[in-house]
């Protein structure tokens, strides 16, 4: 069977149920009346899947859920029309808050550690991916308790079997262990989980450009784009380093700005869009997540209208 370029599928080991608050202020104690409120389906495969479709392609979102939050989990998605494989698990799927303090404008966000899954359970995740039809698999978010470090190579391994590239993007010891099998089409390191990575503070562009050469170099990735936020992203690949400056915008919520990236690269990248091309579309999604409050993500209007302000492509 012949898959469609523009045909993902999203892996989350430990998606979440994304509530998100605003208030007029934090206090202690006292009990704060919200003025608005947004509950989603997360985690980063998830929350891929979710922008990759608005940008109109087509995404399979395989992840874990368990107990009465894993049925409001899965009802969800399906609010939000999307194609699922749910894998489930004996605990129950986590509840992760946002609240925004309208007063000051700071973001508290509360996400919790989330269940324990069996090697049975993650197992069966594993086996989903031998026949998923897709044409990439975006592997994303943290790894749940009992999986292990290596999870995410072994992934790796069962996709480049099947000839289909993956991309990474998680953190810590499932980045370090997921890079080290190598053959990762893109993965995307945030400036902390690149210096985690490599053990070492990286506090200028040419030290985080230099660490993330090596991983190409090392043959760890095809692909590394290092997003730092409001002062935008930096690719690296065999060819050389593309940097690229952030877009000074109003800033409603930082959740998913790193997901919006990935997810409109990838769909650059599926729709053939060279490397450099689809990574400016990845920075003008980041950035356009952040314009709206709660979980809510990139949309695709803002966007188009975000990559008019990134310099033209050399």
């Amino acid at each position: 069977m012949t898959v469609p370029a523009t045909t993902i599928a999203t892996l989350t080991m430990n998606p979440t149920i994304d509530v998100a608050y605003a208030v007029d202020r934090i206090a202690p104690v006292h009990k704060l009346r919200t003025t608005s409120e947004y509950a989603n389906p997360g985690g980063g495969g998830i929350n891929v899947a979710r922008v990759f479709v608005r940008l109109g392609g087509n995404a399979r979102c395989i992840y874990l859920s368990g107990g009465p939050t894993g049925v409001a989990l899965d009802g969800l998605i399906d609010l939000h029309q999307l194609v699922r494989t749910r894998v489930g698990i004996a605990g129950h799927t986590r509840i992760a808050m946002t609240a925004l303090e309208t007063a000051t404008g700071q973001e508290y966000r509360i996400t919790p550690v989330g269940p324990e899954v069996t090697e049975h359970e993650w197992r069966a995740a594993l086996a989903v991916l031998a026949d998923v039809p897709c044409a990439r698999l975006v592997a994303s978010g943290s790894l749940p308790l009992g999986a292990p470090a290596d999870f995410y190579a072994q992934a790796a391994r069962i996709m480049a079997a099947r000839g289909i590239a993956m991309v990474l993007d998680t953190s810590g010891e499932a980045l370090r262990c997921g890079l080290a099998g190598g053959g990762i089409d893109l993965v995307k390191p945030s400036r902390g989980e690149l210096a985690a990575l490599v053990g070492q503070p990286l506090p200028t562009r040419a030290a985080l450009t230099d660490a993330a050469m090596a991983l190409v170099d090392a043959g760890q990735a095809r692909l590394v784009a290092v997003t730092l936020g409001h002062e935008g992203a930096i690719l690296a690949r065999a060819q050389g380093v593309t940097d690229c400056p952030g877009i000074a915008v109003a800033t409603n919520s930082t959740v998913g700005a790193g997901d919006s990236f990935v997810a409109a690269m990838v769909h650059g990248l599926c729709s053939g869009l060279d490397d450099i091309a689809a990574f400016h579309r990845g920075v003008a999604a980041g950035t356009a997540a952040v314009l709206h409050p709660g979980t809510d993500l990139a949309h695709p209007a803002d966007i188009a209208r975000l990559l008019t302000a990134l310099p033209p492509i050399s």
